[in-house]
């Protein structure tokens, strides 16, 4: 398969690029160059921000009815399901997503999106009616916002662009997509949907670049606002910049989230759970529970039986079935995870399964080995900043009232659990831990409930009414003359 690209998507054709700068994905697998694709500059951003700008400003699509729009995003997601298989291959290609779990969530999660937010648009308020105050009659619009800049991450990069895509357009908006340098293809699959679809020239429009790139497209005066997902430092600068320039964001940003295991929790249970919400995606997510806290009575056990599975798991080519621990997505990302494994070390971590050096059998790719600390300290670097590799740490708690303290003790807010089999002592504990999401013995992403994070983890929510409603400015007309006596 074929996955050089020679062109953009914009204003609703296969544009040639403004230079002959290419980038190179690059399979973390093999190390060898899987595709080439033109790399945005400064003239590519212009010239797609240029085209939203005239479909918003000029064209049909903020002007139909929301009924109009919600039948050109149903047909979309018709053509968008029809690809799934397509869509995993291809980002377990481009950065090393273990085959299963793409297609458990890298094609079919962003689809399932699809069809929740249309369920949301069909049912939402875009206009309504309400008595004023002062006697008269308002009626309160949700208009959308304008041009939006979808930038999302590697890591899952349909997952990602999706929840910013869909709302955006069910609202009225156009938008810019600006995919992440490592992972481009499976934008260009996308863009192809979108093509066939049927959008007006300029509506969605897809631009592969690297940051700097990004930085144009940010502070664009043509962009209205801003949709990232990514690191905090990267959150930080762009919220710096949306808010000099007054620009709307939405900032999906990093995690360090802890899952608080209580004493009459089944060790199977948690271990099981953890395999999927400590290392999906090959520790790779935001949301990854990667601080594990333990009463001290449980903590060797529970640290011993993690170990066990982290040294069970089966790492190697992420287009194998029995792939469950892929390759980091780049070599520097392979890097700096080793380099936090060396840090537990010396800061006085245990180390009770991994540590430094490939996993057996492989000796190329950018592989980590799956590594479990105990006795972690709640201060060290390793349980204080986020990782982003199949790294877990365990930390012992004197009851749930420390527990508690230690989980809200961190710079993030985006997730957790809580592994108990006591449901009202588990959400107990869920309404008193910071994170804008919470499990109770799991973890998931309704995209029917607001997703998102407090603190360093973010500003703005995705999915369910309120992820729409990120994508609309409010508006309130007067229609009668209050009686003021």
């Amino acid at each position: 398969m074929n996955l050089d690209r020679e062109t953009f998507y914009i204003d609703g054709t296969w544009a040639a690029p403004a230079t002959d700068a290419v980038l190179e994905v690059v399979s973390p697998h093999s190390e060898e160059v899987v595709a080439r694709v033109p790399a945005g500059s400064r003239a590519d951003i212009d010239t797609a921000v240029a085209a939203a700008r005239r479909a918003f400003d000029e064209g049909p699509w903020p002007r139909m009815t929301p009924e109009e729009r919600i039948e050109v995003v149903a047909t979309f997601s018709a053509l968008y399901a029809a690809r799934l298989g397509d869509m995993a291959e291809v980002i377990s290609t481009e950065m090393g997503s273990p085959i299963t779990f793409s297609n458990l969530a890298q094609s079919p999660a962003p689809w399932m999106q699809v069809e929740a937010f249309l369920g949301i648009a069909r049912g939402f308020p875009w206009e309504a009616t309400r008595p004023g105050a002062l006697g008269g009659d308002v009626l309160v619009r949700h208009e959308p916002v304008g041009v939006v800049a979808a930038i999302p991450p590697w890591n899952v990069p349909q997952f990602t662009v999706m929840s910013k895509v869909v709302p955006a357009l069910l609202a009225g908006c156009t938008v810019v997509v600006k995919p992440a340098p490592e992972s481009p293809l499976d934008c260009y699959l996308m863009a192809e949907l979108f093509a066939e679809a049927g959008l007006p020239p300029g509506v969605v429009n897809f631009v592969a670049a690297g940051r700097e790139v990004g930085e144009r497209l940010v502070a664009h005066p043509g962009v209205d606002k801003v949709a990232f997902t990514g690191s905090t430092a990267a959150g930080r600068r762009i919220g710096a910049v949306c808010g000099e320039q007054l620009k709307r964001c939405s900032l999906e940003l990093g995690g360090k989230s802890a899952a608080i295991v209580l004493d009459d929790a089944d060790l199977d249970a948690v271990v099981e759970g953890l395999k999927f919400v400590g290392f999906m995606n090959s520790g790779q997510a935001c949301v990854a529970q990667t601080r594990v806290l333990v009463s001290r009575s449980r903590h060797d056990e529970v640290a011993d039986a993690l170990g066990e599975m982290a040294a069970a798991l089966v790492v190697g080519d992420p287009l194998e079935e029995a792939t469950e621990i892929g390759p980091m997505v780049a070599q520097r990302q392979q890097e700096r995870v080793r380099g936090y494994i060396g840090t537990g070390q010396s800061e006085g971590a245990r180390l009770v399964a991994g540590g430094d050096g490939m996993p057996e059998g492989l000796d190329r790719g950018w592989y980590v080995r799956p590594t479990v600390f105990a006795g972690v300290d709640n201060g060290m670097r390793i349980a204080r900043e986020e990782i982003f590799g199949p790294v877990l740490s365990v930390i012992g708690y004197d009851d749930v009232e420390d527990a508690v303290r230690i989980a809200n003790d961190s710079d993030y807010g985006l997730a957790g659990t809580v592994w108990t089999a006591d449901q009202d002592a588990g959400l107990d504990v869920a309404r008193r831990v910071r994170t804008g999401t919470y499990g109770v013995n799991t973890y998931t992403m309704d995209f029917a409930a607001p997703f998102g994070g407090f603190k360093a983890s973010g500003i703005g929510r995705e999915f369910g009414p309120e992820g729409l409603a990120q994508y609309t400015e409010l508006k309130s007309v007067y229609l009668t003359v209050p009686d003021l006596g």
